[in-house]
């Protein structure tokens, strides 16, 4: 990932560098392009711009050399009327454009941010320190090398030096690095990422942050703890299941104890309800929910938020062998309440079941969110970029789309619709874990009881958690969505209550 650095003024540019040009809508250029000391022909650039067709309208691009290559080259991209997801848009475009300029020599990107109405605030520059580290991700395992990349992104604001922009900066910063190591959790193939490795990847980043205890249960403390829906979703698969417990409890936080789970499905098959091939391609991708809840505890912990936090994330990888799960099962889960499996491919809620209890009964949670590719009813329901939201109560689902607004992961509340719960009836146990079609409410409606009486959120992000293009800071593959979202909702104090949710 490139180095990225806060300017007060644009520097000067040389041969190594692609500069970026806001540009508004009707063409509006910024004032540092007309004035006397401008880096760039302004004429010039005009002139391209309408030869183009590059009106200043969101997704308008013109790529341009520089006689004397100094810059090397710009990109003037629109940004309409420069509202936050337009913003996105430019710097995304622009880290695209330096990146690919970067394997043929170009070093740097200088991305301005004040346009031609206003200057750029923390919240713009936030976001643009985000979205450059994110929108320049990739993941590769190749045998050849890889191509050079960008070293440096500049990015230049006027206000860049008022302490309120500078730790928007820094956040900016350690939100992009959170939701890379996400991605990189996500987009790891399955043949490395098995229930120990993931484990293993949480205790080496989060054990050394301060204040944060990383706990890791293995297949006999999941027995004494009973763990049946791990147990059971683990059972068929050579590499044993594990659950990850991060916490972070800084000396300053209030009485409040946030508990995030995560799916953290390593692989699925489908186990003996097994899918079929086209289905198993991306199940690699399965615990994102995981990766989220992680990187959501790593980007508290670094930012020092006064926010008691944990994340719980139940990995396992859903196998097909002699050992696995069956149909017509019944698996108990932490603390005794008991689940008909009529479909061993509803795996995920199994595993969420015994996170939640566990969050409820032994970590003494205050507030559950959990966070999973859990449907693909999700999907039909809302599209490949929005998660399906359900909360138990209207403060905390107003707080979370809240941050979702912040963060620019948007998710839509569903309802908890009280008349599909007699589809979970079961004639053996508590409840069956396939009732079916509403297939995002009635998973939802599974989960509900082990939480208790607790304010509880669940994101179901099957759609999101993986894209299959680049629009934005978002990329093909992984994308980490739900962790920009629960770290908004942790800065703002982890709210629960519609009188202290603050859009800020």
């Amino acid at each position: 990932m490139p180095r990225v650095e806060v300017l007060t003024e644009l520097p000067a540019l040389g041969e190594d560098d692609v500069l970026a040009v806001p540009v508004g809508s009707g063409s509006a250029l910024p004032a540092w392009v007309t004035g006397p000391d401008a880096p760039v022909d302004a004429g010039l650039l005009a002139g391209a711009l309408a030869d183009t067709g590059n009106t200043g309208g969101p997704g308008n691009v013109t790529n341009l050399p520089v006689p004397g290559r100094r810059p090397r080259s710009v990109v003037a991209v629109g940004v309409g009327d420069a509202t936050l997801p337009d913003l996105r848009g430019y710097v995304a475009t622009a880290v695209r454009r330096a990146q690919t300029l970067a394997e043929h020599g170009a070093r740097r990107l200088v991305l301005p941010l004040d346009d031609a109405a206003a200057p750029a605030g923390a919240e713009e520059v936030r976001l643009a320190v985000e979205a450059a580290l994110l929108a320049g991700y990739r993941f590769r395992e190749t045998s050849t090398p890889h191509p050079p990349r960008l070293q440096t992104v500049t990015v230049v604001a006027a206000d860049g030096a008022d302490p309120a922009v500078t730790a928007a900066a820094r956040a900016g910063e350690v939100t992009g690095q959170a939701v890379a190591w996400a991605r990189d959790l996500v987009n790891t193939p399955s043949n490395t990422k098995d229930p120990a490795w993931l484990a293993a990847q949480a205790v080496e980043r989060l054990a050394g942050l301060p204040h944060v205890e990383v706990t890791v249960l293995g297949p006999e403390e999941l027995r004494a703890g009973g763990f049946g829906g791990v147990l059971a979703v683990g059972g068929g698969s050579a590499s044993p299941p594990r659950v990850v417990v991060a916490s972070h409890r800084p000396p300053g936080a209030g009485p409040g104890h946030v508990v995030l789970v995560g799916k953290g499905i390593t692989f699925d098959t489908g186990g003996i309800s097994i899918k079929p091939t086209a289905g198993m391609r991306e199940m690699k991708t399965d615990m994102a929910g995981g990766a989220a809840v992680l990187a959501a505890v790593d980007a508290a912990a670094r930012l020092g938020l006064p926010v008691a936090v944990t994340a719980v994330v139940p990995a396992a990888e859903n196998a097909v062998s002699g050992s696995a799960y069956r149909p017509a099962d019944v698996v108990r889960h932490v603390g005794g309440r008991t689940t008909e499996v009529l479909n061993t491919d509803a795996e995920g809620r199994m595993v969420l079941a015994d996170g939640l209890a566990w969050g409820r009964l032994e970590l003494g949670a205050t507030v559950l969110v959990d966070v999973a590719t859990l449907t693909g009813a999700m999907k039909v329901a809302l599209g490949t970029r929005t998660a399906g939201l359900y909360a138990t109560t209207d403060g905390l689902a107003d707080a979370l789309r809240t941050a979702a607004g912040h963060a620019g992961e948007p998710v839509w509340r569903m309802p908890l619709a009280e008349e599909h719960a007699d589809l979970l009836e079961s004639t053996v146990a508590d409840a069956n874990n396939a009732p079916g079609n509403p297939g995002g409410t009635t998973a939802a409606l599974f989960l509900r009881p082990f939480a208790g009486d607790l304010p509880w959120a669940h994101l179901d992000v099957a759609g999101p958690a993986r894209a299959g293009s680049d629009d934005a800071e978002v990329v093909k593959g992984g994308t980490g969505f739900g962790a920009r979202i629960l770290l908004r909702w942790l800065e703002a104090g982890a709210p629960v209550d519609s009188s202290s949710v603050l859009d800020r």
